[in-house]
């Protein structure tokens, strides 16, 4: 592939990021979530399964500690997490969704679901499912993380 060839893929790739990203964040706010940003989301995508420290979401979101701390003083003030003692270590404070973070998540599953559904429309559910499975083999593991 010629390095023009790579660019243009590189460039495609960020910007259907950049509008996915964008497109989930808005249908986070027409389903009644305000005050939500991008950032948000990817740190719900780390603390979704079992909760995390601060230091853990900072290294997922590839910040400082202060600038997850920050965040997560964020999303406890408005509702969707609160810190809880870490059932392994004394010192650490675990921070867990709640409901409210639970109905945003859901939120943007649905809003991605309408705009994957979209895409279908312009290359095929066959073609969408070949992108993921590319898409999943280039990068099983992430990082799900903002391009700051």
């Amino acid at each position: 592939m010629q390095n023009s060839e790579a660019m243009a893929l590189s460039a495609a790739l960020l910007a259907t990021a950049g509008e996915l990203t964008q497109r989930i964040n808005e249908g986070v706010v027409a389903r009644g979530f305000e005050g939500i940003r991008p950032a948000h989301g990817f740190a719900f995508a780390r603390l979704a399964p079992d909760g995390a420290t601060v230091t853990e979401l900072a290294a997922h979101l590839g910040v400082t500690k202060q600038a997850a701390s920050q965040l997560v003083d964020d999303i406890v003030r408005r509702g969707y997490a609160e810190r809880r003692p870490h059932p392994r270590d004394a010192r650490a404070r675990l921070i867990v969704l709640t409901e409210r973070g639970w109905a945003c998540t859901r939120a943007a599953e649905a809003a991605a679901a309408e705009v994957v559904r979209g895409w279908g429309d312009v290359l095929g559910e066959g073609e969408v499912r070949v992108l993921r499975d590319c898409l999943a083999r280039i990068a099983p593991y992430g990082p799900l993380r903002p391009g700051w």
